[in-house]
């Protein structure tokens, strides 16, 4: 899921999870509740559509993880508990999930929620006519890639109901992380009525959705830099959500939020790096890991950036040490992998998948040889000098990571002028899908603990792959371990293994680094539940205290 854009017991993958507040008593050691049961974020760019089946943005999934509920919802350490399923059924083979539905449930509109309200919303997003960027999550779910190559109709896709709160989920193979999926926005039911009384204007505009989860979307006009989540007084569980609202504003200057934290306008906001060395000691100080890694992408239908020569120069004159510890300085790191640390381990020897995955000497900030491949590079392809334009968003942190990148490669690179395009977040998405740019700032955010929600995006032709990159040998590894492999963890391990190597070695994305933030949270803010994998804010039981 990328930025622009779940804990599985099976000896393969841990989930990596950061709890900001403890649980959700109304007192706690903490005080009594306020009377005013409301708080405001800062968050550092607009809010994209929030149509499940055509965002990508971590921000929208956010949003939807709390105004949407589905089969399940995640708890603390990414812990799967019931939210609409009130039991599972799985068949001896692994290949059938029978989905007993909580009955009684509502929209926000007063409409019940059923089975037919997922079978709608799956067949709704694998449709090729969506055009979801994401409809690949539902490969191994009965003709799910057949009907997205457009070889049969979306009514075959292996998910029915029976009766009004029943649900049966087909898999043509094993799914190891069947469930965590089920957790994941992607996944929740949608009201077809509604869907078709806005058309083209759904999820464009808070009043043109309605809602099933603990929140309601208000306050927000499609491009506002303001919008709020209100309590929703026809969810299910409504005696558990102590909060009446939750305030989003934008804030792209870190500074202005700090003085908007000190005067109490904002109870949580983001930090940059100076004021995070600042603050370092400040009793409402929170560290936030996160499952991602932020790359450079080539658009490597050019011919400039079809060259790995190139490609390895450009990746060899970034000191990554640098960025993150003095430009950055929130505590995001080099991890010298596209695949998140602290994402999974090893079933063999319970190492991570970062520590046993090859480091190719493209990663290693090596001037020297840059320039030497650079030199042959450029001869390889008949030039003497070059210059691209590098596009990022134009929030506060990727405005200085591309101004960082820029002296950089200009700096070590002789004959190459690198130009900045800083844009709006939404733009830059929409740029990125339609590959219109040289050199841009990607970024990937785990939708669940496997590295499979990061390796899939490179494969050919999916939506994803901002770069274009293609490789036959990665291809068939990504698919032997979801098919002939899936059921051994060992050789599905290996293959994801072999896979990212390739990737590395042939400089399919170039990974600068794993993100991290600083944060101030106000001590009054109890409850919130922050997973680094998935939709990541759970804020059904945060509540605020005197």
């Amino acid at each position: 899921m990328s930025n622009n854009h779940l804990g599985l017991k099976m000896g393969l993958v841990v989930a990596f999870a950061l709890v900001l507040s403890g649980c959700s008593s109304q007192k706690s050691g903490s005080g009594k509740l306020a009377d005013k049961q409301e708080f405001t974020t800062a968050v550092d760019s607009e809010l994209s559509t929030v149509d499940l089946s055509k965002t990508t943005s971590v921000q929208t999934f956010e949003v939807l993880n709390n105004v949407d509920e589905g089969l399940y919802r995640l708890g603390k350490d990414s812990k799967i508990e019931n939210a609409l399923a009130t039991k599972t059924t799985i068949s001896k083979d692994g290949l059938q999930y029978t989905f007993n539905l909580r009955k009684g449930t509502k929209w926000s509109n007063g409409d019940p929620v059923t089975a037919n309200d997922f079978v709608y919303s799956w067949r709704r997003t694998v449709n090729p006519k969506t055009a979801s960027q994401y409809g690949y999550l539902f490969s191994g779910i009965k003709n799910a890639d057949a009907i997205q190559a457009n070889k049969k109709s979306p009514n075959t896709l292996g998910i029915k109901a029976d009766g009004k709160y029943k649900l049966v989920v087909t898999l043509e193979k094993k799914i190891p992380y069947f469930k965590l999926l089920m957790g994941f926005p992607l996944f929740f039911p949608q009201n077809q009525k509604v869907v078709e009384k806005y058309g083209a204007d759904y999820g464009k505009k808070s009043t043109d959705m309605v809602y099933n989860g603990p929140f309601k979307l208000t306050s927000w006009n499609g491009t506002g830099m303001t919008w709020t989540l209100a309590k929703n007084k026809n969810y299910w569980d409504k005696k558990a959500v102590k909060l009446d609202k939750l305030h989003y504003q934008v804030t792209k200057d870190p500074s202005t939020g700090y003085n908007q934290f000190k005067t109490d306008k904002l109870q949580y906001v983001g930090l940059s790096g100076v004021l995070a060395k600042n603050l370092k000691n400040n009793k409402d100080l929170v560290t936030r890991e996160t499952s991602s890694c932020y790359y450079l992408a080539f658009n490597q239908k050019k011919k400039l950036f079809k060259n790995l020569k190139i490609r390895e120069a450009i990746s060899m004159s970034i000191d990554r040490s640098q960025l993150t510890k003095k430009i950055l300085g929130d505590g995001s790191f080099n991890s010298q992998s596209f695949v998140s640390k602290g994402l999974s381990i090893n079933p063999k020897t319970g190492k991570d998948f970062t520590a046993t995955t090859a480091k190719p000497d493209s990663l290693t900030y090596n001037p020297t040889k840059a320039k030497t491949l650079w030199k042959q590079g450029l001869k390889e392809l008949g030039i003497k000098q070059m210059s691209f334009t590098l596009l990022s968003s134009d929030e506060f942190a990727q405005k200085q990571v591309s101004e960082y990148l820029q002296s950089q490669l200009e700096k070590n690179l002789p004959g190459l002028k690198v130009g900045l395009r800083n844009i709006p977040f939404q733009t830059l998405l929409s740029r990125q899908k339609s590959h219109n740019y040289e050199v841009t700032m990607g970024d990937w955010y785990a939708d669940f603990a496997d590295p499979i929600t990061f390796l899939n995006i490179l494969t050919s032709g999916n939506p994803s792959n901002v770069p274009q990159w293609s490789n036959k040998q990665y291809d068939q590894l990504i698919k032997a371990s979801s098919t002939t492999d899936a059921g051994n963890p060992d050789k599905r391990f290996e293959d994801l293994t072999k896979a990212q190597n390739i990737l590395l070695e042939n400089q399919g994305i170039t990974p600068l680094y794993q993100s991290a933030s600083k944060n101030l949270l106000s001590s009054k803010v109890k409850g919130i539940i922050y997973n680094t994998a998935g939709a990541t804010y759970n804020y059904k039981n945060v509540y605020v205290v005197k």
